[in-house]
């Protein structure tokens, strides 16, 4: 009998070919796979890519799988990375590979793209009132016995629609009550009372169970050490509380508390520590996402590897490539990448490196600073007439992965020497 198909490497034999922007031309010309075009191991900028073009350094992606994986272990943490970072059954793997518990999602979507990957556990980090998609849920929960599935709850409105979506679907779906992080903030009930009156009604239905306490402290008004901790101890109480109130269901096997965004999962981790032993086990999940590839300012600035650097660290995976289409003054040049290409809600990119096309040179891109983007431009600002040619390549720093990654559906994996050895497929 012939084996199961796997889907993430299936992906391999996509065509290569116009929805996928940077690729060689003669990649389609040739009717290459996407396995076929990463076993020719081609050159990045010998090898008929074209600009603009975004890149993952080989080395970096690997050296932050590899740092939240340890750092999860050593601190007694399970990890469901958020998964709408990169959108890629491939890094889905890989996080898996490297320790992760399951993926974190945050709308229905994303968890029907993780289970045609074959993702077993999803926490899906919102309320999810949506009756199509809360039997699809069900039947995903009645059809495999294997597969684990935990999602917010903050009203008692939502525990109603819930109930009532799920009427005679045949599953009872998780829930954790998601403790908001004050007035001001996102989603998630208010108060203690809130969250009291939320687990209340969890426990008058027949369709769902009440499995534990989430949160996302990254919210929590003008977030410091000190109110960061103060709200995750607030959560970590309620389910202390919860479970000597016997309000969670009596047929878990393990209590959920979930907490954990990619700026303060060191404050998770020293609240977390402190729980006392309850009734039963305690999963203590932590959610971060953005440290698959980081990026080269905005969290760069916030990751806690900068209050602890003693635990490890995170490096920028990201690259983009462009190249100088116009030169009209010895202060000013325009690159061939701009809206459409570059991340640009946490700021505008960097200018990093510069490379003559001539020569294979690079150099830093010392005195070019990006002032402004168009949608197909980006604006440079240079110091000299000769710091940038009509030509020169020049590689892109940016912030915030999440919109890093949507912007591309098809990203090249390069290593240190410039050879592209894999493609990174996204699903947004």
């Amino acid at each position: 009998m012939a084996s199961a198909s796997d889907p993430v490497k299936d992906l391999a034999e996509e065509p290569v070919d116009h929805r996928f922007k940077g690729l060689p031309p003669d990649a389609q010309v040739d009717g290459l796979t996407v396995g076929q075009l990463a076993a020719q191991r081609r050159d990045l900028h010998a090898g008929g890519f074209t600009t603009p073009v975004l890149t993952l350094d080989a080395d970096a992606l690997e050296h932050n799988l590899a740092a939240l994986g340890t750092y999860a272990a050593r601190h007694d943490l399970a990890f469901a990375p958020h998964g709408k970072t990169c959108m890629s059954p491939q890094l889905f793997r890989r996080q898996l590979d490297h320790g992760a518990w399951g993926i974190t999602a945050a709308v229905p979507h994303q968890a029907r793209v993780y289970r045609a990957f074959g993702i077993q556990r999803i926490f899906l980090a919102n309320e999810l009132v949506d009756p199509a998609a809360l039997r699809w849920v069900a039947g995903e929960l009645a059809a495999d016995p294997g597969f684990r599935f935990v999602c917010y709850v903050d009203s008692v409105r939502g525990v109603q629609l819930m109930d009532r979506a799920l009427q005679g679907a045949g599953a009872r779906v998780d829930v954790v009550v998601e403790l908001g992080a004050g007035e001001g903030a996102r989603t998630g009930a208010r108060t203690d009372d809130d969250c009291r009156a939320v687990a209340d009604a969890v426990a008058g239905t027949t369709t769902l169970r009440l499995v534990g306490m989430g949160g996302y402290e990254a919210e929590v008004p003008e977030a410091d050490p000190a109110r960061v901790h103060a709200y995750l101890r607030r959560l970590t109480a309620l389910a202390v509380e919860f479970d000597k109130a016997g309000r969670f269901a009596a047929d878990l096997e393990e209590i959920v508390v979930s907490a954990g965004g990619s700026a303060w999962f060191d404050a998770v981790a020293d609240v977390f520590a402190e729980l006392p032993e309850l009734s039963r086990p305690v999963l203590k999940l932590l959610r971060s996402g953005a440290y698959v590839s980081h990026d080269h300012g905005w969290y760069t600035r916030l990751t806690p590897f900068n209050r602890h650097p003693e635990e490890g660290g995170l490096r920028p995976a990201f690259r983009l490539w462009t190249q100088v289409v116009s030169r009209p003054s010895p202060t000013q040049a325009f690159v061939n990448a701009g809206k459409r290409d570059i991340a640009y809600d946490l700021g505008l990119p960097e200018a990093e490196l510069v490379r003559d096309p001539l020569t294979g040179e690079e150099r830093p891109a010392t005195g070019i600073r990006v002032v402004k983007l168009s949608d197909q431009h980006a604006w440079l600002e240079t110091g000299s007439a000769e710091d940038v040619q009509v030509g020169d390549w020049v590689a892109l720093g940016m912030s915030h992965p999440c919109t890093i990654f949507e912007k591309w559906p098809l990203i090249p994996v390069v290593e240190a020497d410039g050879t592209v050895t894999d493609y990174v497929r996204t699903f947004f």
